[in-house]
């Protein structure tokens, strides 16, 4: 009897190794091998092929030269994801400069969902670097995506809560200019996409790109983004592209004055771009940039039309160097840089110059560190801003994207594991309907998310179940309350683990 137990638990052992198998790919390879460091395969078709979720295939340094799309199409789960990471200290290049230009001829098309893809150049692609189709709650990382003929990385086709953490998408130019963005969540996108710590340089058309054909009030997170040189090829010369570095939205085919994109900005910047830096386009949905800053553009910033009832503009504690350009009347506005008592000037700043803005991320992936738009000492535009919960040294947050004053806490990207059990406040707050709320959790354990409303009455159960360490965003549409025919109002989110229980004000605008 104990044989046979012992004999089963050797069984579920070799089972839950099999669950968490490491697939090796490189360009020595054969697709006729067992997949092992020793005998890896040649291509990440084939390890996608046997890989479950839980594995990780790894990919060893060098060029793959590609002509086909890399599917990727299978499921991980939220404590199971499926890793295609390049090996430590390599860096595989999947050239598909030789593929067919077309509109279906992806570099990567990734239609599954929790897979958690760093570390890989990808370039030449006859049509997007990667598309991201329907897939949803992915983590793409410290990829770079270049010289494709349309743009560098795409969300379409409902793509929902992917985050897109320390990429470049640069020199990606289509044969008419005006469809090849740096990163575009546009068209048929799902909501709840983030983007941290991404640069997006010299594409076509635009750095990123969000307006829509298809979807609609949809919301967009970006934080730390370095976007610029937008509207030129490679070759340093105008392309006939749009042209902008944050273009937030809009819609065309007759309904381009409805469209709702909910975008929010923290801590980014637009420079040298040829014609906007952040621009609403048509957008009808509510837009947040706290912390911005804008250089050199041909506009720094355009968001002057009206948007629909229920949408907010704000901006905040942003900065322009020179002309901001125009902001609607009926934007929210406080302590920007064109705003009283504040006068702008190169003296305020380390260094105007551009230099090291493209230059070699850290070896984790980071941003590099640039004099750039850092604010010198004794400027009056430190210690001078709002809180907006962005942390902050000294006595309040300073304008624009950098925060002076040596080092700060960050939230950092979403995918690094948390210490210690935290929850965000929403965004947008106030809202209507929709609000995101994150959490983050540093082990694996059981988390239940609810809504009441200030009776103490349960108006919501967003979520029951157990979940890994890591970083989670939750949506509630406020419509739950709105039908029991609630009042616009507070709300208190409480969300429990591990025997902790936080609770969040919610304010909800009929």
């Amino acid at each position: 009897m104990f044989v046979k137990y012992l004999l089963s638990c050797v069984g579920l052992l070799l089972w839950g190794m099999q669950l968490q198998a490491q697939i090796f790919v490189a360009p020595s390879g054969n697709d006729l091998n067992s997949g092992t460091f020793e005998q890896p395969f040649a291509t990440i078709t084939k390890a996608h092929s046997v890989a479950q979720a839980g594995d990780t295939i790894s990919v060893r340094g060098g060029v793959y030269p590609l002509l086909t799309t890399v599917n990727l199409s299978k499921y991980g789960t939220a404590t199971q994801r499926i890793h295609l990471l390049a090996y430590p200290g390599e860096r595989p290049i999947l050239d598909f400069s030789g593929m067919a230009l077309s509109g279906s001829n992806r570099g990567i098309r990734l239609q599954g969902w929790y897979w958690h893809i760093k570390g890989l150049d990808i370039k030449g692609a006859g049509d997007n670097g990667i598309l991201v189709d329907n897939g949803s709650y992915n983590i793409i990382e410290f990829c770079s995506l270049s010289e494709n003929r349309d743009t560098g990385l795409q969300l379409a086709n409902g793509a929902a809560y992917n985050q897109i953490i320390n990429c470049d998408s640069y020199n990606n130019a289509d044969l008419s200019h005006g469809n090849a963005d740096g990163f575009a969540p546009k068209l048929t996108v799902g909501t709840g996409n983030s983007f941290y710590g991404c640069r997006a340089w010299q594409n076509s058309d635009d750095g990123f790109d969000g307006y829509l054909r298809g979807a609609d009030d949809v919301t967009t997170v970006l934080e730390h983004c370095w976007i610029f040189k937008n509207g030129y090829l490679s070759s340093g010369v105008a392309s006939n592209g749009n042209g902008n570095g944050f273009k937030l939205g809009g819609g065309d085919n007759g309904n381009s004055d409805s469209l709702k994109h909910n975008v929010i900005l923290k801590s980014c910047i637009a420079f040298d771009n040829r014609v906007k830096g952040f621009d609403q386009n048509n957008n009808r949905g509510s837009m947040t940039i706290h912390n911005g800053s804008a250089y050199r553009n041909g506009t720094n910033y355009s968001l002057s039309q009206t948007l629909v009832s229920g949408k907010i503009l704000t901006v905040i504690n942003s900065l322009a160097v020179g002309p901001f350009g125009s902001i609607g009347s009926f934007a929210v506005q406080q302590t920007n840089s064109w705003m009283l008592p504040f006068t702008v000037t190169a003296a305020d700043f380390v260094s105007l110059d551009t230099t090291g803005m493209r230059g070699p991320r850290k070896p984790d992936g980071g941003l590099p560190d640039v004099p750039f738009l850092r604010l010198a000492g004794g400027s009056g535009l430190i210690d001078a801003g709002t809180n907006v919960e962005i942390p902050y040294n000294g006595a309040a947050p300073d304008i624009g994207a950098f925060e002076s004053g040596g080092p700060i806490t960050s939230m950092g990207p979403d995918n690094l594991l948390p210490g210690s059990f935290s929850v965000f406040q929403n965004y947008p707050n106030p809202f209507n309907p929709e609000t995101m709320i994150e959490f983050e959790l540093p082990l694996l354990g059981e988390v239940s998310m609810q809504v009441f409303d200030i009776a103490g009455r349960l108006v919501k159960d967003i979520l029951h179940g157990e979940l890994g360490a890591g970083r989670y965003r939750m949506r509630w549409d406020g419509t739950d309350a709105l039908a029991r025919r609630a009042a616009s109002g507070v709300y208190l989110a409480v969300v429990q683990y591990g025997g902790q229980k936080k609770t969040l004000k919610l304010q909800l605008l009929k």
